[in-house]
């Protein structure tokens, strides 16, 4: 072989070698996959990158697990938060207890997932498929855990229900509470600013709508600083004590023209019982001298008595004027009522006189009408007594019985000269309360009978 021959004989090979080391890098995307599709290499390869994706997909669904989980936890623990802030009653208190184990549960297994994912790198090239079966393994196992936990929290939920419910009706009543309270006391200073200026005071009223000062600004602080529950309940009082001063201060100037008109109408009253007064002596007069001294005994303090209790009375309301013109109407309507009291007790003593010596005129004329009047009642008690019976109840009949004696006795009290027809009088009436007293009560036993 000469040289040249022999060049060329060795340039070929060269050329194909240099051609092999340019091509792989060209052709590299399209021989590599025809290269490792088959063969004992070819089989590693594919069975490690399954083990990686299936790592891959259980790191997926414990991520997505665990993403779960945390949003119903945070959720939750809104809830709680709501419920604790309205309900201090045990069932929320045992809520938030069960709430705090079910959260070291939760922290245990969120623990146990974070370690899983920790301790496995799925992204490194030489990932063995024994590791990545194994991180599959724990991962599964760290999702399932997860799961177990949020079904758990979810029963937990569910039983909060009633809870939550009471808890959002109380948290939905806090803030139209206020704004009514604060709407009230607005009214209120309104109302009193109204009758101030009409020339009223109204100083009593102002004292009060001051003192709620303080609980205004205790609701302008709100329910986290002071609780729901007890806002509520302030904002409830704030509100009563508001309309309570914006009616009275409403009704100021008519209750000061209702003082006025009892002022003058008490003391044109008392101008009548002074005159009336004047009359009784004319009376006692002729009762002394037609009757018996039992029969007008009582009355003999009755002018006395009269006038003294007109000039007290007149001496009040000379004191509620003061009141009036004060403007203390408490003070004002409390003399009135003593004022109206004292008449009305001297009106009773004074129309006693002549009301005596009118019963007395007609009984002396006629006692038959008295005593028919007495005997009837009577009569009637004791058919009530035998209705439907063949003997009377003794708890009946005895007093019937001492009605009809007392009846009888009295009759004879006026036999005499000078007969006391005031005590016949109150005997017979005495007698008829007595008999009345049987009736009501025949009548509710049979009522009962009737019943049972």
């Amino acid at each position: 072989m000469s040289r040249t021959a022999g060049r060329a004989a060795v340039a070929g090979p060269l050329r194909d070698a240099a051609v092999l080391f340019v091509l792989p890098l060209a052709l590299l995307a399209v021989t590599l996959p025809a290269a490792f599709a088959g063969g004992g290499t070819r089989r590693w390869w594919g069975r490690g990158e399954s083990q990686r994706a299936e790592a891959q997909a259980a790191k997926d669904a414990a991520a997505a697990a665990f993403y779960e989980l945390d949003t119903a936890q945070r959720d939750l623990r809104i809830s709680l938060e709501t419920i604790t802030a309205v309900d201090d009653s045990p069932a929320a208190r045992r809520a938030a207890e069960d709430f705090r184990a079910l959260g070291g549960r939760i922290d245990q297994v969120s623990h146990d997932y974070i370690s899983a994912v920790d301790a496995y790198d799925l992204d490194r090239p030489d990932l063995e498929a024994a590791t990545a079966a194994r991180a599959r393994a724990d991962l599964t196992r760290a999702k399932d855990e997860l799961e177990r936990v949020k079904r758990e929290l979810d029963r937990f939920a569910d039983s909060l229900g009633p809870l939550l419910h009471k808890a959002e009706t109380e948290l939905a009543r806090l803030a139209p509470a206020v704004e009514r309270a604060r709407q009230a006391l607005l009214a209120a200073t309104n109302a009193l600013d109204s009758v101030r200026a009409s020339g009223l005071r109204a100083d009593d009223l102002a004292a009060r709508l001051a003192a709620l000062s303080p609980e205004l600004t205790r609701l302008n602080q709100g329910a986290g600083q002071h609780g729901v529950q007890q806002t509520i309940h302030r904002a409830d009082d704030v509100l009563r004590e508001a309309e309570a001063v914006r009616v009275e201060a409403e009704r100021l100037p008519e209750r000061a023209a209702e003082i006025d008109r009892r002022l003058v109408s008490l003391r044109t009253r008392a101008q009548a019982l002074t005159t009336r007064t004047a009359g009784v002596k004319p009376i006692l007069s002729e009762l002394r001298r037609r009757y018996a001294v039992a029969c007008w005994q009582d009355l003999q303090s009755v002018p006395e008595q009269a006038t003294r209790s007109v000039a007290q009375a007149e001496n009040k309301l000379k004191e509620a004027q003061a009141a009036r013109d004060e403007q203390r109407w408490p003070d004002a309507t409390s003399l009135l009522s003593t004022v109206r009291a004292l008449l009305n007790a001297t009106d009773e003593a004074v129309s006693a006189a002549g009301t005596r010596l009118q019963r007395l005129n007609e009984v002396s004329f006629d006692p038959s009408k008295e005593v028919e009047r007495t005997r009837f009642a009577i009569r009637d008690a004791q058919r009530l007594a035998m209705a439907g019976r063949t003997t009377p109840d003794p708890r009946h009949a005895r007093p019937l019985d001492d009605a009809v004696a007392r009846l009888e006795r009295a009759v004879a009290g006026l036999e005499g000269r000078h007969p006391d027809y005031w005590h016949f009088l109150t005997e017979t009436e005495a007698v008829r309360r007595t008999v009345a007293r049987v009736v009501s009560e025949i009548r509710e036993q049979r009522g009962a009978t009737g019943r049972a």
